[in-house]
C-alpha cells in the first residue's frame, strides 16, 4: 500500500530520548495540532519498535524514519520490521535510509567508509529480495548530491533532505521528476532576536560541519570557505536554518513546497531543554492554518 506523507510534519529527536510508550500521547497531540507525518532519527536502537508505540497511539499520523543508517541496522531487521509495520499499520510507515558519514562509520567500525553510492544499490537489491514486489513508495533515500538522488529516483519513492535551502529543494525536485517524494527537514527557533537565534543555529550546526556530506553539497548550493568560518556566516544560518516568530517558521515551509517539495517537516532546536519543543510545534501549527 502506498504511503502518503501529507503535506506538513514533525522531525523529532526528543521523542527518541524515553520510554515510547509514556511519550505517545505527545505523537497524539501532534496529529491532533494538525500535522501528518513524525520523522524519527533511527539511531542505534530499535526505532521501528518506537515507531509501532506512536502507530498504536495515533490513528492516521504517518511514521517516518529520518534515517536508518544502512551501516547501523541490517537489512534483514529492516526487512522483518518493515513488513510487521505494514502489516499492522497499512500505509501509515515510511521507511527512510541513508547511508551516514565517513566520520561515524570510521570511529564506530573498523571497516572504512566505502562507496556510499555503490552501497546503498547493494542494500536496496539486498531488501528487495527480501520484501517481494519493491515497496519502492514506502520508501525514501537521504539524498544530497546528484548522483545519489538519481538513485532515489530509480530506487525508491522519492528523497529526505536535511540542512538544505529552497533552492536545493527545487534541484531535487528536477532530479526526481514529477511523481517522486521531496521531503525536506526544515530545522529553525521560533526566536525573533537575531543574536540569539544565530547563537542558538550555530551551535545545531556545529557537529555538522565535520561531515564532509554537508559540506560538499553546501558548496553545490554556492556556500564557500569563508560561510565556514566562525560556526557559519549569517548567510549560511539564514540559508539553511529558519528563525523568527511562527509565521516565518511556517513561511519557510511554505517556501520549500513552492520549490517543489511534497512534503516538510519541522525540527524546532532552542528551546533549552531535552523535552519535546510542544510550544514551537504548536505555534507553527497554528500558523501553517493561516
Amino acid at each position: 500500500m502506498d504511503t502518503e506523507l501529507g503535506r506538513y510534519g514533525v522531525w523529532s529527536a526528543e521523542l527518541r530520548v524515553g520510554a515510547a510508550r509514556a511519550l505517545a500521547e505527545v505523537a497524539a497531540e501532534l496529529e491532533q495540532l494538525g500535522y501528518s507525518a513524525l520523522w524519527l532519527p533511527g539511531r542505534t536502537d530499535d526505532v521501528f519498535e518506537v515507531c509501532d508505540q506512536y502507530l498504536g497511539a495515533t490513528q492516521g499520523l504517518v511514521l517516518a524514519t529520518g534515517v536508518v543508517s544502512i551501516w547501523n541496522y541490517r537489512v534483514e531487521q529492516v526487512a522483518a520490521a518493515t513488513a510487521r509495520l505494514e502489516e499492522t499499520h497499512p500505509g501509515r510507515f515510511m521507511l527512510g535510509l541513508g547511508v551516514s558519514h565517513g566520520p561515524l562509520v570510521n570511529d564506530a567500525q573498523a571497516s572504512p567508509y566505502r562507496n556510499p553510492l555503490a552501497l546503498m544499490e547493494h542494500y536496496l537489491n539486498d531488501l528487495d529480495l527480501l520484501l517481494p514486489g519493491g515497496a519502492n513508495s514506502g520508501r525514501v533515500i537521504a539524498a544530497l548530491g546528484p548522483r545519489m538522488l538519481e538513485l532515489a529516483k530509480r530506487r525508491s519513492g522519492g528523497t529526505h533532505s536535511y540542512l538544505v535551502t529552497p533552492e536545493h529543494t527545487r534541484v531535487a525536485r528536477e532530479a526526481l521528476g514529477g511523481g517522486g517524494i521531496v521531503a525536506v527537514c526544515q530545522t529553525g527557533t521560533i526566536e525573533e532576536d537575531p543574536e540569539r537565534a544565530r547563537a542558538t543555529l550555530r551551535r545545531e550546526l556545529a557537529t555538522y560541519m565535520h561531515f564532509p556530506n554537508y559540506v560538499n553539497n553546501w558548496r553545490r548550493m554556492g556556500f564557500g570557505d569563508d560561510d565556514f568560518l566562525g560556526g557559519g556566516s549569517d548567510r549560511l544560518i539564514d540559508g539553511l536554518f529558519v528563525w523568527g516568530d511562527a509565521d516565518a517558521v511556517a513561511q519557510r515551509m511554505r517556501d520549500h513546497l513552492g520549490a517543489g517539495a511534497s512534503h516538510v517537516c519541522f525540527k524546532a532546536v532552542g528551546d533549552g531543554g531535552s523535552g519535546p519543543p510542544l510550544a514551537q510545534w504548536r505555534r507553527v501549527a497554528r500558523a501553517l492554518e493561516d
